[in-house]
C-alpha cells in the first residue's frame, strides 16, 4: 500500500470520527441507521417532517424534491414544507385550492404543465405566500386567464397551450425579475401596455395568437420576440428601433404588406435573425449589413433588390448574411444580379 493510500485512509477515518463525536445530529446516520426489524429505514420516513405521500417519490438523495408527474392524480396532494422542486405534470389535476399549497412556501420551481386545470377552479390565493417560486409551468391545461395572485419572484412563466383571451396590468404587475414569458397557442387578441412593466423580460413568445398588430410598449430589453401565426397586417413606424438587446425576431405566417412595413423597419443593428416567411410581401424589405439569418420564403416576392442588403458594393461593408431563403417566391436564381455575391459574400448559396 502506498504512502498516499495509508494518507487518504487515515484521513477519512479522522473525518468519520470527528462526525460522530460532533453534538449535530450525524449527517451520514441515515446510511446506517436501522429499525427494530433491522431493516435501513429511509430519510423520509425519520420523522413527520421528512414524510413523502405515498403517491409520490421523495428521494433521499434530493430530499428537497418531490416526484408526483405522470401518476394519475386528480387532487393535489399534501406538500412537505421542505419541498423546493415539486413535479405535478401529467396529471388529471383540476383544481387548486386556496390552502393546497399553503404549507408549501419554500418552492422554486412547480411544474403543473398537462394536467385539467381551469380558471374557475383556482383560488384566488393558491399562490399567495410563494414568495419563492421562480419557475412555474401551467401549459397545456385549461385556463381562460392568468391566475390571480402569481408571485411577484417568478423568473420564468410558462402558460402556452391554454385559452386566454386577455392579458391585464394587473396579472403581471410588479414582476420585475421576470425574463422569460410563454404565452403561444392562446387565444389573445390584445394585450395593451400589460407588458410594459416586465423591465426584465427577454424572452416573449405571443405565437399562435389572435393578434392583428404588435402590442404596445414592448419591454426594452427584450432579446427574442415571437409572433409567428398570427394575423398581422401592418407595423408601428420605427417599432424595432427602441429594443437595446433585440437579436431574434420571428413574424413568419401573417399577413404583412409591403404597405404595412415602414421603410428601413428591419434595418437596425443588432439583429442576428429575422423571418418573414408566409407572408403578403412583394419586395425584400431592406435589413442591416449585420443580420445573419434571413428567412422570405413562401410570399410573393418579384425582384431581388440589392440595395435592400447593400447600399452600395464596399469591400469594406458588406452584408454578413449566412441564410438567405427565397424559395416559394416569383422569382428565380437568373433574377439575381452578377454583383448580389459582391455584397453577400458570406452566403455560400441562396435557396430560390
Amino acid at each position: 500500500m502506498t504512502v498516499m493510500m495509508r494518507t487518504e485512509i487515515v484521513f477519512l477515518l479522522s473525518t468519520l470520527c470527528a462526525l460522530s463525536t460532533s453534538r449535530e445530529p450525524d449527517p451520514l446516520g441515515w446510511l446506517y441507521r436501522r429499525s427494530p426489524g433491522h431493516q435501513y429505514e429511509s430519510l423520509q420516513a425519520e420523522t413527520t417532517g421528512w414524510t413523502c405521500p405515498e403517491e409520490c417519490d421523495c428521494p433521499p438523495s434530493f430530499p428537497v424534491a418531490m416526484y408526483c408527474d405522470g401518476r394519475g392524480l386528480t387532487a393535489m396532494p399534501n406538500i412537505p414544507s421542505r419541498m423546493k422542486y415539486l413535479y405535478l405534470q401529467n396529471n388529471a389535476i383540476s383544481a387548486i385550492s386556496d390552502s393546497a399549497l399553503s404549507n408549501a412556501t419554500n418552492l422554486v420551481w412547480l411544474m403543473l404543465h398537462h394536467n385539467q386545470l381551469t380558471s374557475d377552479a383556482i383560488g384566488e390565493k393558491a399562490f399567495l405566500g410563494l414568495n419563492g417560486l421562480q419557475r412555474l409551468y401551467l401549459q397545456h391545461n385549461s385556463l381562460t386567464r392568468i391566475p390571480t395572485s402569481l408571485p411577484r419572484s417568478l423568473r420564468d412563466l410558462r402558460i402556452n397551450h391554454n385559452k386566454i383571451e386577455k392579458v391585464t396590468p394587473d396579472d403581471l404587475e410588479g414582476m420585475d425579475d421576470l425574463t422569460m414569458l410563454y404565452l403561444h397557442d392562446n387565444a389573445v387578441s390584445d394585450l395593451g401596455r400589460s407588458l410594459a412593466p416586465l423591465k426584465s423580460l427577454t424572452m416573449l413568445d405571443l405565437s399562435s395568437n389572435k393578434l392583428t398588430k404588435i402590442p404596445d410598449g414592448l419591454p426594452e430589453h427584450v432579446n427574442q420576440l415571437y409572433v409567428e401565426y398570427n394575423s398581422i397586417e401592418s407595423l408601428p413606424e420605427n417599432f424595432l428601433s427602441h429594443f437595446s438587446q433585440l437579436q431574434y425576431v420571428r413574424m413568419a405566417h401573417n399577413q404583412l404588406m409591403d404597405l404595412g412595413v415602414p421603410t428601413n423597419t428591419f434595418n437596425v443593428t443588432g439583429l442576428v435573425e429575422l423571418d418573414l416567411s408566409f407572408n403578403k410581401l412583394e419586395r425584400i424589405p431592406p435589413v442591416s449589413t449585420s443580420l445573419q439569418h434571413l428567412y422570405l420564403q413562401g410570399n410573393y416576392i418579384k425582384e431581388f433588390t440589392l440595395g435592400s442588403f447593400c447600399s452600395t458594393i464596399d469591400p469594406t461593408s458588406f452584408s454578413k448574411l449566412r441564410t438567405l431563403r427565397l424559395d416559394g417566391n416569383e422569382i428565380t436564381r437568373k433574377d439575381i444580379p452578377p454583383e448580389a455575391y459582391q455584397c453577400l459574400r458570406l452566403v455560400p448559396t441562396i435557396d430560390i
